[in-house]
């Protein structure tokens, strides 16, 4: 029986999968996959399954915000998905962050909707450390800037006070706003998946937040080197992984 949005049922879904936000940033992963296959494109949820270098490889799109995360990921999961990165977007909130830089996120401050229907808000949203130190090894291997550190999953960008709450974080050494990585590692650690995060930064510290998103929706260069970048890491860094759990 297929899943309910994703329409993908087990044998669909390969255990390595990308979690882009964007259904078009699935068809641009697919440029560097083998032997590509539509699963299915239901509402924001755009699934395909590919191989890279051999390596089965499963990018489903998630839309926007945490309660789509959770649909993804949970129905994934029921398809046989094991290791989770999202590809993102998001916004800097420190200075010293450049347009197309990648954070490797290492956990994120839950301001989401969705992870506090699952679990009190003490639960902390985590990285997976051992899927995340992969990522970070491979990021210097290729010899990509990246930032490591905490996000903020947030709901909005259109509240009342909305730049007091990102003053706010700024000040506690948050590095950047996303809406759906707190999300994502809260219901991975819950169904007991590996889970990780690579954002690209698409609006600087200093950047309208709505003038920044529309650089990334014109294709601003700088931006799109970001998101190669960031789909490469992620690959290599599958590829990597499933290499060690080989030999071990």
């Amino acid at each position: 029986m297929k899943e309910a949005h994703l329409l993908c049922q087990p044998g669909d879904i390969a255990e390595n999968v990308l979690l882009p936000g964007d259904p078009e940033r699935v068809l641009r992963v697919a440029e560097e996959l083998s032997q590509v296959k539509e699963i299915a494109f239901n509402r924001e949820f755009r699934t395909i399954t590919g191989n890279y270098q051999g390596l089965p490889v499963t990018v489903t799109s998630t839309g926007i915000g945490g309660c789509s995360m959770g649909i993804a990921v949970e129905e994934l999961a029921n398809c046989g998905a094991k290791n989770l990165i999202r590809i993102g977007s998001c916004g800097a909130l420190q200075p010293e962050l450049k347009l197309g830089e990648l954070i490797i996120v290492t956990a994120a401050v839950r301001e989401d909707g969705l992870s506090k229907t699952y679990v009190k808000s003490e639960y902390p949203a985590v990285s997976d450390f051992e899927l995340s130190s992969c990522i970070k090894n491979k990021a210097q291997a290729l010899a990509f800037d990246f930032s490591l550190g905490i996000c903020r999953s947030h709901e909005s960008f259109y509240i009342d006070h909305n730049q007091e709450l990102i003053d706010y974080w700024k000040g506690k050494n948050v590095l950047a706003s996303d809406m759906e990585t707190a999300a994502l590692f809260t219901v991975a650690n819950l169904r007991q998946l590996r889970a990780a995060s690579i954002l690209n930064v698409v609006v600087n510290e200093s950047q309208d937040s709505s003038a920044g998103i529309n650089s990334y929706v014109e294709k601003d260069e700088v931006i799109m080197e970001g998101e190669s970048r960031e789909i490469k890491l992620a690959l290599e860094s599958l590829l990597a992984w499933q290499q060690l759990q080989d030999k071990n």
